[in-house]
């Protein structure tokens, strides 16, 4: 895309790259034209942002998670047509004017109609503006209002008692559904479903009206059904099992079940519910013997038998103790067109009514009312739900601001006047405040990527120990030194709505963190290395002396006192020759300082004799030899600090190079300061005593280089008239300025 001709952009440079400026509704309206390439960000997520998350849902219309070009450029569209002026877009403000809605267009007047239909449902009909939190609860928008366009009814919308009661019993079958209001009701759906069961279970209870065939006890052939069903199994069973006696004698005794499993029965506590005793036969089996009605019953099924008597047996076929098979197939047949007529039940639904209720509901005019109030409450569709639109249009009126200086450019970021939508909040650690805090889900994925950035990064773990959050974060050091920093410091982070969280860190990416650290960074370096072996060495020492120790005290005990003599004579001649190993460590360290104290006194010698001019340049050229190195790395390093892997590892598409530099950094990063004015005891109470020993070698050291660089030119040769110093030192200086002086240019030699 390329930028539109008719229109000037103005862009300002903030992180080592041109940003533009959107300034002016002429800005949003031609965005769409601006070269995407002069973006600084092309897609963001909708999570892990401060920012409206519903703001961010509602821009990210295929519900991916994220928000891209299209996306934000669609919103920016859309919002210009809705309002009078783009330019108040800008404005950042918290409410949205009525005066402000396009209403010269068809979307813009319902937008208008329905932002007044919002407040007037509110009880704030003379309002000028509307906000995001009287468009956010839709359930208090609409608690005051019988009709809201969403084609559902309460049981609020009528004062007909008759048809509120089938409203509650059309719920109580069938269902409800949630009104806007928050409240059950009925919708057209839900209405015309009832009323099908309701027709098709009259219907069904009319086909046995009167039919003796379906109905041969009338109203009590369901109980002689259900008594009958509940036996049916276990009759044909018997029967079948008396049948096959009839046929093969020989299998009387198998059908009757075998005396071992009575005997493992009869082991067990027995009830009539025991699972085991209603697995055995209805009665005893006897080829031809009819079923006993009365007596000689398996106890597990006298009382279903009982019943199935009384409601089935006597009603059907007059007073029996004994059914024979053909009267159980008698009884198969009357009851037969009653089960076929149970299997097309329909209705089902509204059976717990009644056939009374149903015909009774069925026979007046409730569902023509019904109808009524469900089309009357559709009517408001369209008005109403603009009031979905009008929410959308409040949150992008006060939202796109902030998005768009978030997002087309990084001004939010580089102005400091603020934070920036995906800064979280604030580390305070080692004396120092961390703006730059992103929040992170996954720490290892989000590492890899980071770490390109070239940023000393430390991720941390949140808690807040009262209400059982937690979180993860990382935070930008860019400013002072590394050197206190380590996992396992701990520190607070306040997030945006000020809330304080304990925070430790769990990882750290090392990288520079200014040009002083590194200056610093050699000399560091080498007193931590002597500290280290100083104390590995005492150390080692100590491990030495405590495992004799403990020799000596175990062939103590172990041996005789003999032994142990001889082994104690033993332990001081080794304690005599580590002493004078000892001791040829220290004259092995006396000729290491001899030489480097020789080395030393050779370089100051050599200085001495240059011009006083041009010694600062020596001791310049020292350091820049010693520490020049180490900020050379850190200077290369720190140009190319980078704030697009640590976006892109949250998911962003960063489309610039968003730099870091030192100056900036130092924002980002606070170093403790005493405030201006502040008065200082600089007295402190707990200081190290001082000792005499440390200035003593130091005076010591300094009259030794002196000496030394005073004997090197002969000096303390000449002073004391050759009783002290070196003459072949005297002699070698003196052959030394006749060459230099043999070799000058003429010019110098004069």
């Amino acid at each position: 895309m390329s930028a539109s001709a008719d229109h000037t952009w103005r862009f300002f440079r903030a992180g080592g790259f041109d940003q533009v400026r959107i300034e002016t509704g002429a800005d949003l309206v031609r965005l769409e034209k601006l070269d995407q390439k002069l973006w600084v960000a092309l897609a963001c997520p909708t999570s892990g942002l401060q920012f409206d998350a519903k703001t961010l849902a509602l821009i990210d219309t295929d519900k991916d998670g994220r928000i891209r070009a299209p996306e934000l450029l669609a919103a920016v569209k859309w919002t210009c047509a809705c309002v009078k002026n783009p330019g108040d877009i800008l404005k950042g403000e918290s409410a949205l004017p009525l005066a402000a809605i396009n209403e010269a267009t068809p979307e813009g007047k319902n937008l208008l109609a329905s932002a007044r239909h919002i407040l007037a449902n509110l009880g704030k009909e003379n309002a000028p503006v509307i906000t995001v939190e009287d468009t956010a609860d839709t359930s208090k928008i609409f608690n005051a209002t019988s009709f809201n366009g969403d084609g559902i009814v309460t049981a609020e919308v009528s004062k007909d008692a008759t048809l509120l009661t089938v409203i509650a019993d059309i719920m109580s079958c069938v269902g409800s559904e949630m009104d806007r209001s928050g409240k059950p009701g009925v919708s057209q759906l839900k209405a015309d479903q009832f009323f099908a069961e309701a027709k098709a279970y009259a219907a069904w209870r009319d086909e046995a009206q009167g039919n003796t065939a379906i109905l041969p006890l009338g109203e009590n052939t369901a109980a002689a059904a259900t008594a009958y069903a509940a036996v049916k199994t276990k009759v044909e069973d018997y029967f079948v099992r008396c049948r096959m006696a009839a046929f093969d004698a020989r299998s009387v005794g198998a059908l009757n079940r075998e005396e071992k499993e009575y005997l493992v029965l009869a082991a067990k506590d027995l009830n009539l519910k025991t699972t085991e005793l209603a697995g055995f036969p209805l009665a005893r089996i006897e080829a031809q013997r009819p079923l006993p009605l009365l007596e000689e019953l398996n106890p597990a099924w006298s009382d279903a038998v009982t019943q199935f008597l009384a409601s089935t047996v006597r009603p059907l076929l007059g007073d029996k103790v004994a059914l024979t098979q053909g009267e159980w197939e008698q009884l198969q047949v009357r009851l037969a067109p009653y089960e076929t007529w149970q299997k097309s039940k329909v209705g089902t639904q509204v059976e717990k009514l009644g056939i009374a209720r149903v015909k009774e509901i069925l026979g007046g005019d409730s569902q023509r009312k019904l109808t009524a109030l469900i089309a009357q409450d559709k009517a408001l569709e369209i008005e109403i739900a603009s009031i979905a639109s009008v929410e959308r249009l409040v949150r992008y009126y006060c939202g796109l601001n902030t998005l768009l200086h978030n997002f087309v450019s990084f001004r939010d970021f580089y102005s400091r006047r603020g934070k920036a939508i995906f800064q979280a909040g604030t580390l305070y650690l080692d004396q120092r405040s961390c703006d730059l805090c992103l929040a992170v889900g996954d720490v290892g994925k989000h590492a890899l990527m980071a770490g390109l950035a070239g940023t000393y990064l430390a991720y941390c773990d949140c808690v807040r120990k009262s209400t059982g959050e937690s979180l993860q974060i990382v935070a930008a050091f860019t400013d002072g030194d590394s050197d206190n920093l380590m996992a396992g410091r701990n520190g607070v982070f306040y997030d945006r709505q000020g809330r304080d969280w304990d925070a430790t860190i769990s990882k750290i990416i090392d990288n520079p963190i200014s040009i002083r650290q590194a200056f610093w960074s050699p000399y560091k370096k080498l007193i931590r290395f002597i500290e280290e072996n100083i104390a590995k060495r005492a150390a080692d020492a100590e491990n030495a002396a405590n495992d004799q120790m403990a020799a000596a005290a175990k062939m103590a005990v172990e041996a005789d006192k003999a032994r142990a003599i001889a082994e104690a004579e033993k332990a001081k001649a080794a304690a005599i020759a580590r002493k004078k190993i000892d001791v040829g460590v220290v004259a092995a360290l006396g000729v290491a300082l001899g030489s480097i104290g020789t080395a030393v006194s050779a370089l100051a010698t050599g200085i001495v004799r240059l011009p006083a001019s041009q010694i600062p340049l020596v001791f310049l050229g020292l350091i820049t030899l010693i520490s020049g190195p180490s900020m050379i790395i850190a200077w290369l390093k720190l140009r190319k600090r980078n704030l697009g892997p640590i976006l892109d590892a949250n998911g962003w598409a960063v489309n610039a190079k968003a730099r870091i530099n030192v100056p900036f950094g130092s924002t980002l990063t606070q170093v403790a300061a005493l405030p201006p004015d502040s008065q200082r005891d600089l007295i402190d109470p707990y200081a190290d005593k001082k000792s005499f020993i440390p200035a003593l070698l130091g005076i010591a050291a300094g009259l030794w280089i002196i000496y030394s660089i005073l004997n090197n030119v002969g000096l303390i040769y000449d002073w004391s008239g050759g009783w002290l110093g070196d003459k072949r030192e005297r002699e070698k200086g003196v052959a030394v300025e006749k060459a230099a002086i043999t070799n000058a240019p003429p010019a110098a030699a004069k």
